[in-house]
């Protein structure tokens, strides 16, 4: 085994962009949608787990995404107790993506000029976004009563600052198609928005006001119940569900960066021309073959990264077999990706 030191210029670090396929499916477009009947019945005043296939009979159906409802003034679920009104399922929900989007337990959703105490959330699976959502790829059909059917995504081609709150990166929810906006009477929510996009924590924040609207005004009726009664689940959030099954079209990508280091180790025509393999050797110490003497070859298959301890900490593997001896030269590129 034969040692040579890196020296600095010899070591390069990149970054990269890599956008994927947000879905398990390996598609950026999802059209079908499944939720199991036993989470709904057990978790359902929460939320609901959303799969790309019947998970009743299908193995390969895997979570996508979850769908919840939050009100601030606990309107739409069951209380937990007769005695506590307000304080239900819906309002833990406001207030938990309240905190984590803003920080602030007092805080109430703003879209632009538009206040909500009520909101829709899609929170996509942390398996499929893996590091953050692609601005700009974000589509989603929303269909409600009748032939009321919205096109949203996000405004982040329109922008020429980026706002950030809490949770990173921030932008408005708006109708239109790959990040740019449409016009058009109908097309948007008078004074604001249809909600907020979060794409560094995989989060949609729909405006619950905006969907209520009827189609004139921008909305598709979505028709979010908000009683106080302390025994009455509405079951808000499997409308938010039946509008997504329905428009049958959620397209998105996921980004990440992948930081790099490339290392360059020059072989010059004077190193690594002799084999170290004990069997070139006899047991008197000579060499087994003359030809070794003076025009040794030498054959370079694997380099190993070695610390200042003669700790090994990374293997290359070369493709095939690198011939080396006197009269050649080489030069071995090794990527490292984390």
């Amino acid at each position: 085994m034969s040692f040579k030191r890196l020296d600095p210029e010899d070591i390069s670090i990149s970054a990269e962009s890599v956008v994927t396929p947000l879905w398990s499916t390996n598609s950026k477009t999802l059209t079908t949608f499944f939720t199991s009947s036993q989470q709904v019945a057990s978790t359902g005043d929460y939320f609901y787990r959303v799969y790309n296939d019947n998970i009743n009979s299908v193995a390969t159906a895997v979570a996508q995404m979850g769908i919840t409802y939050g009100d601030k003034a606990g309107k739409g679920s069951v209380n937990y107790n007769a005695g506590a009104v307000g304080k239900s399922p819906s309002s833990t929900i406001y207030g938990q993506y309240r905190n984590l989007v803003f920080g602030d337990e007092d805080t109430v959703f703003q879209f632009q000029n538009q206040a909500s105490e009520y909101i829709y959330v899609i929170s996509i699976d942390r398996a499929r976004y893996k590091e953050k959502l692609l601005p700009g790829s974000f589509n989603l059909v929303l269909s409600g009563s009748g032939a009321a059917k919205i096109r949203l995504t996000d405004n982040s081609e329109a922008l020429t600052t980026i706002s950030y709150v809490d949770s990173g990166r921030v932008y408005d929810i708006i109708s239109g198609s790959n990040g740019v906006p449409w016009s058009g009477t109908g097309y948007n929510v008078a004074g604001g928005s249809y909600g907020k996009f979060l794409p560094d924590v995989g989060i949609i924040i729909l405006n619950g006001e905006a969907l209520d609207d009827t189609f004139v005004d921008g909305g598709i009726a979505l028709g979010t119940s908000r009683t106080l009664s302390p025994g009455t689940d509405e079951e808000n959030i499997k409308k938010l569900y039946n509008a997504i099954t329905k428009g049958a079209y959620f397209e998105s990508q996921a980004e990440e960066t992948v930081s790099s280091n490339y290392i360059f180790v020059r072989v010059r025509n004077s190193e690594f021309n002799y084999s170290t393999n004990p069997s070139n050797i006899t047991g008197s110490g000579e060499l087994r073959h003359d030809i070794m003497i003076n025009t040794p070859q030498a054959y370079l298959t694997t380099v190993g990264l070695y610390n200042d301890n003669n700790d090994l900490l990374a293997v290359a593997k070369l493709s095939k077999p690198l011939l080396k001896d006197f009269t050649k030269e080489a030069l071995v590129r090794i990527k490292l990706d984390y």
